[in-house]
C-alpha cells in the first residue's frame, strides 16, 4: 500500500518483485518457480537450488537494474534496495518496519495462524531471509545504513508516510548529479552482460570478471581464449547501451611446486 501511494503521490510506474521475477523468467528462459529463491516470501526453497543460485541471483539483478533504468519506477521488495549499487544517490533505499506485535497479528490473519504459530513463523522467517541474503549478496538487510530511510509503519498513517517518501525521492532526484545516472545505467549493463554470460550454454557458470565505465565494457578471465573471446565479446556487443568491450586475459595460476 505505501508503495502504491507513494507512486501515485509521484507519478511513477509501480512495481514490485513479482514482475521483476516474471520479467526475468521471459528474457533468461528459466521457469519462475527457479526463480523464487529471490523472492523473501520463499524461505528454504535456496538451499536446495545452492548450486545455481549465483547464476538465478545474476538474472534477477540485470533485469531488475534494466527496470530502474527504464523510467521513474518505484519498486516494492524487501530485497530490492540491496542490488542498487552504491553512489547511485537519486535512487532512494527505504526499509519499512513495525512492531513485533503488529506484525504477528497481521501473519496470523494473512495465513490463518494460532498467535504463537504466528510469532514462531516470524522469527524463522526473518532468520533465513537474512541469512540468505547475506550469503549471496554479502550484506546485512537489517543494516540501517544501507538505507536512505527507515520507516515505521504502524506509527504513522501510510498517506502522510508515502508524502514523506515521496518527498524524499524528489529531493534526491534533484540532487543527484548526472554521474548517479551513469553509475546505474553502468551497473545495469554489467548485470545484463553477466547474465546473458550465465545464460549462454557454452559459457555458463565461466568465471568471467564484467565491469563497465561510461559504456565500455571490460571483460576478464584466464578463461578467455580462442574461441571463447570473441563469443563473450559478441555476447556483451548484443546488450543495449554497450559502445565498445575490451577483454582482458588474465594468467592462470601457477600451480606450487611439490616439495
Amino acid at each position: 500500500m505505501l508503495g502504491q501511494l507513494a507512486a501515485e503521490r509521484l507519478g511513477y510506474r509501480l512495481i514490485n518483485s513479482t514482475d521483476v521475477l516474471a520479467a526475468a523468467a521471459r528474457r533468461y528462459q528459466v521457469t519462475p518457480e527457479q526463480l523464487q529463491l529471490v523472492d523473501e516470501r520463499l524461505p528454504r526453497f535456496w538451499e536446495r537450488l545452492r548450486t545455481d543460485a549465483v547464476r538465478l541471483y545474476a538474472f534477477y539483478s540485470a533485469m531488475l537494474l534494466k527496470e530502474l533504468t527504464v523510467d521513474r519506477t518505484v519498486v516494492v521488495g524487501r530485497a530490492t534496495p540491496l542490488f542498487v549499487p552504491e553512489g547511485v544517490s537519486h535512487v532512494v533505499r527505504v526499509r519499512t518496519v513495525a512492531p513485533f506485535e503488529e506484525r504477528k497479528r497481521q501473519v496470523a490473519i494473512d495465513e490463518h495462524l494460532e498467535p504463537a504459530a504466528a510469532a514462531r513463523r516470524l522469527r524463522e522467517h526473518g532468520r533465513e531471509v537474512r541469512t540468505r541474503l547475506q550469503t549471496m549478496l554479502g550484506v546485512d538487510m537489517d543494516d540501517p545504513s544501507i538505507y536512505h530511510l527507515v520507516l515505521n509503519t504502524a506509527a504513522m498513517p501510510m498517506p502522510a508516510l508515502a508524502e514523506i517518501l515521496a518527498n524524499c525521492a524528489q529531493l534526491a532526484e534533484r540532487d543527484a548529479g548526472t554521474e548517479s545516472w551513469t553509475k546505474l545505467r553502468d551497473a545495469a549493463i554489467t548485470a545484463q552482460v553477466r547474465a546473458a554470460l550465465f545464460a549462454h550454454p557454452k559459457i555458463g557458470n565461466a568465471p568471467i570478471n564484467v565491469g563497465t565505465v561510461n559504456g565500455v565494457v571490460t571483460l576478464s578471465s584466464a578463461a578467455l581464449v580462442p574461441p571463447w573471446d570473441e563469443l563473450a565479446n559478441r555476447i556483451a556487443r548484443e546488450i543495449e547501451g554497450v559502445v565498445a568491450v575490451e577483454l582482458g586475459i588474465e594468467e592462470p595460476p601457477i600451480p606450487p611446486r611439490a616439495a
